[in-house]
């Protein structure tokens, strides 16, 4: 009797394919594991945002300027506006409310500096004296009239 012997091509396929899948494995595993990581980019920085312009967007939306306010007097093209003085009968001592170019008004005592090398020098009644420190006065603000 003669005996069937299975062909041995089918189980050497098999094999020679799972060689290659191992061997296609290795060099995939390989060149991922040789090649050097590469950091995460930085994100890119956005584009400065420019400042909106307020009060060209008030205006657009129907505000109407408010008035300077009461009290507040300041010479032609001056940046200081005098709100207030408490000086004694001499003008030698005191203080006065002064605002300095649009910003919210301080005392000032007399001597004491205003802006830059502006000093306070001396006060009237309704005024205040501005100039150089050892110089002579080269501002004069003055308060409004009383209505």
């Amino acid at each position: 009797m003669s005996r069937l012997t299975p062909s041995p091509w089918p189980v050497r396929l098999s094999t020679l394919a799972l060689w290659a899948l191992a061997a296609a494995s290795a060099v995939f595993w390989g060149l991922r594991l040789s090649t050097p990581v590469s950091p995460p980019a930085a994100p890119a920085s956005p584009a400065p945002v420019a400042a909106p312009d307020v009060q060209a967007i008030a205006r657009l939306l129907g505000a109407v300027p408010s008035p300077p306010a009461p009290g507040a007097a300041t010479t032609a093209g001056s940046r200081y506006a005098l709100l207030g003085v408490l000086t004694d009968r001499d003008g030698t001592g005191g203080a006065a409310l002064i605002a300095v170019a649009g910003q919210p008004a301080k005392p000032f005592r007399v001597g004491a500096r205003v802006d830059g090398d502006l000093v306070l020098q001396a006060l009237g009644p309704r005024e205040a004296r501005l100039g150089p420190s050892g110089a002579a006065a080269t501002l004069t603000l003055a308060l409004p009239a009383e209505r």
